[in-house]
């Protein structure tokens, strides 16, 4: 596209053509798109379960019977690794829906409630800021228990407080404007603010900052999980697999129950990272400048 035809085109156009230029993140959509459908559609045409026990196949190699081989009680590594892919984006795309919600309601209430919202609200991302991460992890983690949607609580607790200021920084401009400045002159309530001009107005923030958290997440669950408080067996999650292949045996003598739910998590990871950049870049007012 030219350089005339991108000036004249609309906003929401130029950030699609920036996307598409870049290159990294196609190559995560062509990554990750091909491993989503495998991960949604495999019990229609694999034909193990993921909890299927075969005793006559135990610890056995990949082959063209098990293409990923099997683990130590004869279950097929590759169902468990797609069913794993499919438990840990459920918990990852769960608990960002939450914590972009918490986090865009309490920016822009911070932003267009007044002083004594603004700083209650900001006292809250403080305190949730300053405590250590992984300690406050583990610790809700050991009070609510383990299990999916335990640990969709868990990670979407942790992961509101960043972007609740980005929205906070956005709306404080924003509400300085004659449109909102109006509105809020005839009478408009918080609702209104906060979905008819807030939200509109941040969708950049949210759409960039839910596609990077998902990675984020996907690690914290399987962070979580590798250490027996995230997904409990016998569900598949990728933490788990890994958590139940840490033994040395397996590391030496069985290494692709260990390699193939990894090398999953790595490449997902990367591609939604490479696709959570493109955005990010797309979405840029100063990428035309």
């Amino acid at each position: 596209m030219s350089a005339l035809t991108l000036s004249a085109s609309g906003p929401l156009a130029r950030s699609i053509v920036r996307f598409v230029d870049n290159r990294a993140a196609l190559f995560g959509l062509a990554v990750l798109v091909p491993m989503l459908l495998a991960i949604l559609t495999y019990p229609l045409w694999l034909p193990y379960k993921p909890n299927d026990i075969d005793l006559l196949a135990m610890n056995a190699g990949p082959s063209a019977t098990h293409w990923f081989g099997t683990d130590g009680v004869g279950r097929d590594v590759f169902a468990r690794t797609l069913e794993g892919g499919r438990i840990s984006l459920l918990v990852a795309v769960s608990s960002v829906v939450l914590s972009t919600a918490i986090g865009f309601l309490v920016g822009a209430i911070s932003a267009f409630g007044g002083r004594w919202a603004d700083a209650i609200a900001m006292r809250s991302v403080d305190l949730a800021m300053t405590l250590p991460p992984i300690i406050f992890l583990l610790v809700l983690a050991s009070i609510i228990g383990s299990g999916i949607w335990s640990t969709v609580i868990v990670i979407a607790l942790l992961s509101w407080p960043v972007l609740s200021r980005m929205v906070r920084a956005r709306l404080l401009e924003l509400r300085e404007r004659d449109f909102v400045m109006a509105s809020r002159g005839m009478g408009a309530g918080m609702g209104h603010l906060l979905f008819r001009h807030g939200l509109p107005n941040s969708i950049d923030i949210l759409v960039v900052y839910a596609t990077l958290q998902v990675a984020n997440a996907i690690l914290l669950e399987a962070g979580l999980s590798f250490l027996g408080l995230g997904v409990p067996p016998p569900a598949a999650s990728w933490g788990n697999m890994l958590n139940a292949a840490r033994s040395t045996a397996v590391l030496e003598q069985f290494p692709w129950q260990w390699l193939f739910p990894g090398g999953a998590l790595v490449v997902t990871v990367l591609a939604i990272n490479f696709i959570g950049d493109g955005l990010r870049d797309a979405f840029d007012p100063r990428a035309d400048l």
